[in-house]
């Protein structure tokens, strides 16, 4: 994939794209192997030589690093470092056992691709010319305004009491909610496009427990900041799109069903922004400070500005400006997540009795509604959102206590190796 443009790191990394998917930062000279590696495989192939192949690949390291390679260094690397990790085979051609990365931290679990990237691919092609930068100021231009028409002159509350009170309104509410979701992941294949890069498959997955529609934009690093930050900004620009459909719709029939709907799109594109979980906001912070993961540097920043201890070689390996974004977005969102959390932990028996008060309410008004089928069907989502919402934070709230329970168990472990080395001495 090449260096990653827009760096926070002092030392831009090497980016490698393995068969999986997943994205290893190398540095220079892995970096450099592998890319022979590549360059070279297929003239290899053909002649069946494999001496041949590191020979090539060792003489065009030497003209890339400035230092002397030869074959039997070339093996060397492959044997011992980039097959251990994925990229490549060993020297003689077989396959390394390697360890997957782990789970992001709060990542979308059990994907599955509903679109294929040819797929994505055609569908990024439709959309593609909306990223047009003239078109992109007229389009944001008339959302702002059509919005700020819509909610002064408008009661956007009152619709949504209204249709939660309709059946076919919640379920066609929700069904309108449910197009725009999948419309904003076409967003980001259509910006990955409009960059220049292929945008993956499509599909969905959980988010906790939450089931959630992605893209998969990986491709996006081959991009400067701008691109990567076009990509992310794709999803909620294509919201922006799907409610001026909308508010265009609401005009020719002034329907509740469609303001109330209007309003949840617009709540979902507050919650993309947010920079808390792994939303767009998140992806935006991280994008503009050119960090991937920001939520492995929480440990060493709070170590350093809570324990006061010296900063880590993680922390060291990043640009001044990056260190002090990121050191904000710790010490700001960490304590507003666990305060929210902890409010929420602290009102779960209240919010069971909640939903369950309103689930019953809700199938006793089902059964003597006049269309019990339709009423009941749109109880059972209502009634299915409330136990996600539940499961959800009992769910975040068992993954934070664990990586608690796992740090200080680490702690006392290296405090118990140190207190038996002491003990001991050396001889």
């Amino acid at each position: 994939m090449g260096e990653f443009a827009g760096s926070g790191y002092r030392r831009p990394p090497r980016l490698v794209y393995r068969f999986d998917g997943q994205v290893i930062q190398l540095p220079d000279l892995l970096y450099e192997t592998a890319k022979a590696l590549e360059r070279h495989q297929g003239e290899a192939v053909k002649s069946g030589n494999s001496r041949d192949l590191l020979d090539r690949v060792a003489q065009e390291v030497t003209r890339a690093t400035g230092r002397t390679f030869s074959a039997e260094h070339v093996a060397f690397v492959l044997d011992r470092k980039l097959a251990p990790l994925g990229i490549t085979t060993r020297s003689d051609g077989t396959l390394a056992g390697f360890t997957k990365a782990a789970h992001p931290f709060l990542g979308l679990r059990h994907r599955t691709a509903v679109v294929s990237e040819k797929g994505s691919w055609f569908l990024a092609g439709l959309f593609a010319w909306l990223f047009q930068p003239v078109l992109v100021l007229l389009i944001v231009s008339a959302f702002l305004a059509a919005e700020i028409w819509l909610f002064s002159t408008h009661n956007a509350s009152y619709a949504m009491i209204a249709v939660m009170s309709d059946p076919s309104g919640v379920l066609v509410m929700l069904g309108l909610a449910l197009a725009s979701a999948a419309f904003h992941e076409i967003g980001h294949a259509a910006a990955c496009r409009y960059g220049g890069v292929r945008p993956g498959g499509m599909g969905c997955g959980l988010y906790l427990v939450w089931p959630a529609f992605y893209t998969d934009v990986t491709n996006s690093y081959r991009l400067d900041r701008i691109g990567r930050l076009r990509t992310v900004l794709g999803g909620v620009y294509f919201n922006s799109l799907f409610i001026l459909g909308l508010i265009a719709l609401y005009l020719a029939d002034p329907s509740p069903v469609v303001l109330a709907a209007i309003m949840l799109v617009n709540l979902e594109m507050l919650q993309q922004l947010l920079p808390t979980l792994r939303f767009d906001g998140y992806y935006i912070i991280s994008d503009l400070v050119g960090i991937p993961d920001l939520f492995k540097y929480i440990g060493p920043i709070l170590r350093r500005n809570i324990l006061r201890r010296p900063p880590e070689e993680r922390l060291k390996a990043l640009k001044r400006w990056p260190q002090v974004v990121v050191t904000v977005w710790v010490l700001a969102v960490l304590p507003a997540l666990a305060l929210q959390l902890g409010l929420i932990a602290f009102r779960i028996p209240q919010m069971a009795v909640a939903a369950w008060n309103t689930a019953h309410r809700l199938f006793t008004d089902a059964t003597a509604s006049s269309t019990p089928v339709l009423s009941t069907a749109a109880a059972c989502v209502q009634i299915l959102f409330l136990l996600l919402s539940l499961a959800g934070i009992l769910l975040m709230l068992w993954y934070l206590g664990n990586a608690v329970v796992q740090l200080i168990r680490k702690r006392f472990s290296r405090r118990a190796d140190l207190a038996e080395v002491s003990r001991h001495g050396s001889p």
